[in-house]
């Protein structure tokens, strides 16, 4: 079998075993595993290099990165008052984003945790992940979702979901969280979980659902049951990902009650937790309404009854703890290889990252150079700009994240014709070379209407390269992440890979506005139905005020138009983990599968 893998990787027919080629063979396989050992140890000179498949990541880093130009990070003078506003601001807006998570972190209160760890025997939804995941940091995705929503606060919309390690293999997990209205359902819950399992379609990444719902909210269900984007959807994407050979499994850990008893029969492998887990469409009460009976929880739909009687489990487990277990001993079994543990050694940038905060824009007034953001995020400070004089209101280039090569694309002012062409050349050559594109947004206010006919062939001109950079970016086939740095304004952050353009990920700074049109340029916007542009001045007061208060980084997080808010000086961590997660997909070995797994 070693001859034959030989040959083939040397593009050549495999030969007929006969006894007088063996040895010939067996020579030529002895000098292929010399070179390549050789190469691992640098000790081949360059004429005996072996193709670039054979070359590892860390060879190639130390190869290409360390000749790249260093930026210049220093914040010049003239730009110190800008930069201290821009601290200033930063820090307000940080001390705001830790309350939040504070408040997020509590679940539904401490008297809800003491009911639902004391009375009813389990584990607070944060002490379960750490059973489940690897003793590594994970990465958390909105975790301000629901706050501040029309029906009421919902922490972290009643789910945690992440994408953390197991047995070594990253996976993305759907974590229901009982102490929050009593495990019911809303709206914005559901919209988190098809989130989550979008991400794990985008990435194939195996997915883990800690069930422990009451089901849904009714007085909401016509915001929950009927659209294709509510609650049955997060059952479709169930079959269409074991299609995709994209594995999941679940933990009944809870109440599984109604719409929500289908998650863990929709997976591949399910384990009960005996005296805890409960599955059944109707509860007891809804059996004793219709028949007059009482039956127990546990007769009804307990982890005995579903493990030995009716199927729906594959395992049994008495206790939390060796739940967790068992899920693990599952995915050991999935034959998911963890990506290689090849270490790569980089360089940090030469400047602070804590220096982020006095960078990060206030407004669009106050914006500094991209690239003093960029000297504080790529390895070394080193960066190789593409078209480094040509449309400089969009920065492009290739640099390097914790040795992960990726193209930038980065806001540096208003989003000009040339800009847009260069952007739109850039992203089909990153989406070529199959290099993940990192967006730094930061859209600037459009211009005054023109007023003129040389003004009016400008804007088409401008449009039409915005459209050629729009088609660039949504059919661009690599990995995409975006970082709202400052201003989400209009058609430009469609262009700059905004939500509505499917990026793999996208995160905002604090500081960040996400709006059609930024508010404190609203008085040069034109009213419909008011020709002369007055309006009634205390309505206009009102809607400036509502902009403002629904561009916020924290109204968007609330409402899951991002995956989350993150500090200025974690960005290049974030980034990392990112990257990291989708390298995995480049040892997955996927085999046409054209159904699901189905259940008996």
């Amino acid at each position: 079998m070693g001859n034959a893998v030989a040959w083939r990787s040397l593009g050549r027919r495999t030969p007929p075993a006969t006894p007088a080629l063996l040895p010939r063979l067996q020579s030529l396989n002895r000098v292929f595993r010399r070179k390549y050992e050789g190469l691992c140890h640098g000790k081949q000179p360059a004429h005996m290099l072996l193709p670039c498949r054979l070359v590892s990541n860390k060879a190639k880093y130390r190869w290409c990165a360390k000749s790249y130009p260093v930026l210049d990070g220093r914040v010049l003078s003239v730009y110190r008052h800008v930069f201290e506003a821009n601290l200033r601001n930063s820090e307000t807006l940080i001390k705001r984003y830790s309350e939040l998570l504070e408040t997020v972190s509590k679940g539904g209160g401490g008297n809800a945790i003491l009911h639902h760890t004391q009375r009813n025997k389990k584990l607070f939804v944060h002490d379960r992940l750490k059973l489940l995941l690897d003793d590594e940091s994970f990465l958390e995705l909105s975790p301000l979702a629901g706050l501040a929503m029309p029906y009421g606060d919902v922490p972290a919309a009643g789910c945690l979901t992440g994408i953390g390690k197991i047995c070594g293999i990253w996976c993305v997990f759907m974590a229901n969280d009982a102490t929050v209205k009593g495990g019911a359902i809303f709206p914005i819950g559901v919209k988190k979980q098809l989130r989550a399992q979008e991400i794990a379609m985008q990435n194939r990444l195996l997915c883990v659902y800690l069930v422990d719902s009451g089901g849904a909210f009714l007085p909401l269900q016509a915001e929950l049951f009927p659209d294709k984007s509510h609650g049955g959807r997060v059952f479709y994407n169930e079959a269409i990902m074991s299609a995709m050979r994209i594995p999941q499994v679940a933990v009944v850990c809870g109440s599984c009650v109604a719409g929500g008893a289908y998650m863990p029969t929709m997976a591949e492998e399910a384990v009960m937790i005996d005296k805890i887990g409960t599955l059944f469409l109707a509860g007891p009460p809804l059996v004793k309404a219709a028949t007059g009976e009482y039956v127990s929880p546990e007769d009804l739909g307990g982890a005995k009854l579903h493990t030995k009687v009716s199927g729906c489990s594959d395992h049994f487990a008495s206790s939390e703890k060796e739940a967790y277990e068992c899920i693990r001993n599952v995915i050991s079994t999935l034959n998911y290889d963890p990506p290689p543990e090849e270490v790569i050694e980089y360089d940090s940038p030469l400047y602070s990252s804590d220096e982020l905060l006095g960078l990060a824009p206030q407004d669009y007034r106050c914006t500094l150079p991209v690239k003093l953001i960029l000297s504080r995020l790529m390895d070394g400070s080193r960066f190789q700009e593409f078209k480094a004089n040509y449309g400089t209101t969009v920065v492009t280039g290739f640099g390097h994240v914790q040795g992960h090569l990726v193209g930038i694309v980065a806001s540096n002012g208003e989003l000009s014709h040339d800009a847009s062409l260069k952007g739109s050349h850039f992203v089909q050559l990153c989406s070529q070379r199959s290099i993940p594109i990192l967006f730094f947004q930061n859209t600037a206010p459009h211009t005054a209407q023109p007023t003129s006919i040389s003004q009016a062939e400008a804007h088409s001109n401008k449009l039409k390269a915005q459209a050629s950079m729009m088609a660039a970016v949504a059919c661009a086939a690599v990995p995409k992440i975006t970082i709202v740095i400052g201003g989400c304004y209009g058609s430009d952050s469609y262009v700059m890979c905004g939500r509505s353009f499917s990026p793999n990920f996208l995160f905002l700074w604090p500081n960040a506005r996400v709006a059609l049109v930024d508010s404190r340029h609203f008085s040069t916007v034109p009213q419909a139905g008011d020709n002369d542009c007055t309006g009634d001045e205390s309505e206009l007061k009102h809607l400036k005020e509502k902009l403002e208060e629904e561009s916020s980084a924290f109204y968007s997080s609330a409402r899951l138009w991002d995956d989350g808010v993150i500090l200025p000086q974690n960005t290049r961590k974030v980034i990392a983990q990112c990257l990291e997660i989708l390298d995995q997909q480049k040892y997955q070995v996927v085999s046409p599968c054209r159904f699901p797994v189905i259940r008996m």
